[in-house]
């Protein structure tokens, strides 16, 4: 049996698995299946990798993108630049790194390797490219975590000024109090990487000023559930372009099914 399947915390629902679950039937792939492990601390990796022998890959999302990638053995060149992952490759040889006491030792039941890789990027880049317009040359960053790191190295890419907004917000970031009207027209593609409004929270929005948007204005939620978060219903309400994560989540899932397969 191959497996696969998803860490972070929590778990509530997950896209991944329904996704995976749904395509193993579809094509009939019999020896294949997909779980959800939700593993608060990262400290708990290697006991997993320890219990679930048949491990061939794994998603990662909300909290570990960042910390994970101590537990690699490799990280793939793209994943390096943006330094966040959110699939991992598992090969049964060589060795994985664990933390016991501080110190880095041979947990290795089962020879494994480890190899980090993106793909958040390659799924943010190919569902964002056909919304853009010529107007479309600066943006705002709503979050600072993992998945805004993938953001950042697309716009980076795409030769897109960028700024991060953030409720802590550091040296060279926006805070939330710091939006005016001329910010919002300044910046006219607004990114929304927090899970702000996901399910069952849906009453929730980042806090700008959105009766500054305007049809020139492009709003992206990585959020899917709902469909349409409170952030991308107050943007179609004043004209603005809207997109949610589904299409991103969909092609970053298969650029992880060929990792694993490859």
């Amino acid at each position: 049996m191959k497996k696969f399947g998803l860490i972070g915390y929590p778990l509530g629902h997950s896209f991944s698995e329904k996704y995976f679950t749904e395509k193993f039937t579809r094509e009939k792939l019999t020896d294949c299946i997909y779980q959800l492990f939700p593993i608060q601390s990262l400290s708990d990796l290697p006991k997993l990798l320890e219990n679930e022998k048949d491990l061939c890959g794994l998603n990662v999302t909300i909290p570990h993108k960042i910390g994970v990638m101590f537990y690699l053995d490799e990280t793939d060149e793209v994943a390096k630049e943006i330094d966040a992952v959110n699939c991992i490759k598992v090969t049964h040889h060589h060795s994985i790194k664990s933390l016991f006491s501080g110190e880095l030792c041979k947990f290795n039941p089962h020879k494994l390797k480890l190899i980090g890789y993106n793909t958040d990027a390659y799924g943010f880049e190919k569902s964002l490219k056909p919304l853009l317009k010529r107007h479309h040359k600066k943006a705002l960053i709503l979050g600072n975590g993992g998945a805004a790191r993938a953001v950042k190295y697309v716009l980076e890419k795409l030769n897109i000024d960028y700024k991060f907004v953030s409720r802590r917000a550091a040296k060279g970031m926006y805070d939330y109090k710091d939006f005016s009207k001329k910010t919002m027209d300044d910046y006219q593609i607004i990114i929304n990487t927090t899970p702000l409004g996901t399910f069952p929270h849906t009453n929730q929005c980042a806090d700008i000023p959105y009766e500054y948007l305007t049809d020139k204005h492009l709003l992206y939620d990585l959020i899917y559930n709902p469909e349409e978060s409170l952030f991308l219903k107050k943007g179609k309400e004043n004209g603005a372009k809207i997109k949610n994560g589904a299409e991103m989540l969909q092609l970053q899932a298969d650029k992880s099914w060929e990792i694993w397969n490859s």
